[in-house]
């Protein structure tokens, strides 16, 4: 089985489908960022506070890659900017590899996100019309990245579970 990569912009549903397509598939999910936390010992946060973002890309790329090179299948949540740097987006064209890019309006992450922004740095301090902008302004920046994916699923009005027997149905 290829190793299953969800891709998408932060709000858009890549943890909670990617836990639940690992229930289904019986493959363990494993999300990028707390991989990097785990294996440094210190929050993405923190990573950026004290290395700044270069080194925090270059060790996510590196982390990626090592992903990517486990032998076993595993499913793959990358963070909403992994696709953008240092080539990552190439690496979801590879063979052995099945890229998902969960696509969401700008009004279902506004209404996503600013349920629990507070967990989220970059948007914690933006009302919901600055947080708009942001969200608009990160997509137009990032859909050419997205969109190198393999597969695209439009998630708004869906369930998790409607996602996930999408994901289901490509793999059949």
């Amino acid at each position: 089985m290829k190793k299953i990569i969800l891709l998408g912009y932060m709000g858009c549903g890549k943890s909670t489908v990617a836990r639940e397509l690992s229930k289904k598939l019986e493959i363990p999910f494993v999300d990028l960022d707390e991989f990097i936390e785990k294996k440094l010992g210190l929050s993405i946060k923190s990573i950026f506070a004290e290395k700044g973002e270069i080194y925090f890309r270059k060790l996510e790329h590196e982390c990626f890659v090592e992903l990517l090179n486990f032998t076993e299948p595993i499913i793959i949540g990358l963070g909403g900017g992994t696709p953008c740097y240092a080539n990552n987006h190439e690496l979801l064209k590879r063979d052995d590899v099945l890229s998902i890019y969960l696509k969401a309006s700008i009004d279902t992450l506004v209404g996503r996100l600013s349920l629990n922004k507070s967990n989220r740095p970059l948007i914690a301090n933006k009302n919901d019309e600055e947080m708009k902008e942001f969200i608009a302004t990160h997509l137009f920046e990032r859909s050419y990245y997205y969109n190198q994916a393999q597969y695209k699923i439009v998630v708004d009005e869906q369930t998790i579970a409607q996602t996930v027997e999408e994901i289901l149905a490509i793999l059949t």
